[in-house]
């Protein structure tokens, strides 16, 4: 089973937290954006998900 980390590009406001949280390096910046770089590295362990403080990513099972 595997995850799928997604970001809500209207929430995003750029803070890159996501970005430097991430143990697998999944998420990277475009722009004033994150965006999912490597989804099939995602962990599921919603690091992200928590330091993310405009609630713009979501972690799903796939």
């Amino acid at each position: 089973m595997g995850y799928n980390p997604v970001v809500d590009q209207d929430k995003c406001t750029g803070c890159e937290e996501c970005v430097d949280v991430c143990p697998v390096e999944v998420f990277e910046m475009d722009g004033d954006k994150s965006s999912v770089a490597q989804p099939e590295e995602c962990l599921g362990c919603e690091s992200c998900v928590e330091v993310c403080e405009s609630e713009a990513i979501t972690v799903e099972e796939s």
